[in-house]
């Protein structure tokens, strides 16, 4: 920075520039230094996740959740749809029409199938058993024809145990036509849903009001976390895309995670805006145990000490007002 600033000065004094072209350089100089990163934020396992307080439907988190996304003016949200969890559930399929119907949608594989404990070819075949659900939702009508669901979220994050494993899906999902929907922020948000919702029931206000305040710094703890590997592995900053749950606890927490992400200097954007980032091109292509988002797959591939953070309230999320 005082480099920079001595260059603008020195250049000034050389050449005797007027006011007004030295304002522009200080501009172009500075131009970038205080700009908003990108990120997407994306939902997973549609249309439900974890337990519902007393007299909530599925309907109403969905239609409140859009709503909040809808008055904050965020962009397109891709939820990803596990097609399984409609069965025997009206609530839940009247949940996912509403979602479709005002945002984009991906594949989630049909069961939450996890790689990891699954073949390869088993894993491809979840995948197909979820396609008849996304193209019906997509079909010409529906008002969601020009939808591409040709996105694919991993369950669990999970991208094979083994090279071999990942290797395989991979080159299923290109021959598909799919584009991998990879995460690299997430602080486990699912965790406090059936805890709002336990919590929600005894109207514990109390206990609301930790759940609220352990979210949004374990929210703040890992969004600076994502940014801490960024820059180790990758020298800089990237687009980011963050990895959330549509449950209990969403339409209330939302505004407030919403603000949080500008506070943190967020910009949100589309997911195909912040997977234009050439970093989502990259592939650690080796076997990897419950490894987590693309960043904490790199750090163990680079075999990056991780910075000192916080580690998730797991114990007191599943203990509260139980």
């Amino acid at each position: 920075m005082k480099n920079l600033v001595g260059t603008v000065r020195c250049s000034f004094s050389a050449s005797l520039w007027p006011k007004a072209a030295v304002l522009s350089l200080l501009l172009v100089a500075f131009a970038g230094l205080g700009a908003a990163q990108k990120l997407a934020i994306t939902i997973d396992d549609l249309p439900q996740n974890g337990a519902l307080p007393p007299g909530v439907t599925r309907v109403d988190i969905t239609r409140d959740t859009l709503a909040v996304l809808k008055k904050r003016h965020v962009p397109p949200v891709y939820g990803f749809i596990n097609a399984k969890k409609l069965e025997g559930s009206v609530d839940g399929a009247e949940a996912l029409k509403l979602w479709t119907a005002a945002e984009p949608f991906g594949n989630h594989t049909y069961t939450h199938i996890d790689l990891e404990a699954n073949t390869a070819e088993a894993f491809e075949r979840d995948v197909e058993q979820n396609e008849p659900t996304l193209e019906l939702l997509a079909k010409p009508g529906s008002g969601n024809s020009g939808n591409d669901w040709h996105w694919l979220r991993y369950p669990y994050l999970h991208e094979g145990d083994t090279v071999e494993k990942r290797r395989a899906v991979r080159e299923y999902l290109t021959k598909r036509g799919y584009k991998i929907a990879q995460v690299t922020l997430d602080w486990e948000d699912y965790m406090w849903n059936s805890a709002y919702a336990r919590c929600a029931a005894k109207n514990d206000k109390k206990s609301i009001e930790w759940l609220r305040t352990s979210y949004l710094s374990t929210a703040s703890e890992f969004l600076d976390l994502g940014r801490a590997q960024a820059k180790l592995i990758y020298g800089h900053e990237i687009n980011y895309v963050l990895l959330m749950h549509l449950g209990a606890f969403s339409s209330t927490i939302m505004p407030d995670a919403l603000d949080l992400l500008k506070k943190k200097g967020f910009k949100l954007v589309t997911l195909e805006e912040a997977e234009s980032d050439p970093v989502y091109q990259g592939d650690p292509d080796i076997g990897l145990h419950d490894a987590g988002t693309l960043l904490d797959q790199m750090m163990q591939l680079k075999q990056i000490k991780y910075p000192e953070h916080v580690e998730k309230p797991y114990k007191d999320l599943q203990s509260v007002c139980q």
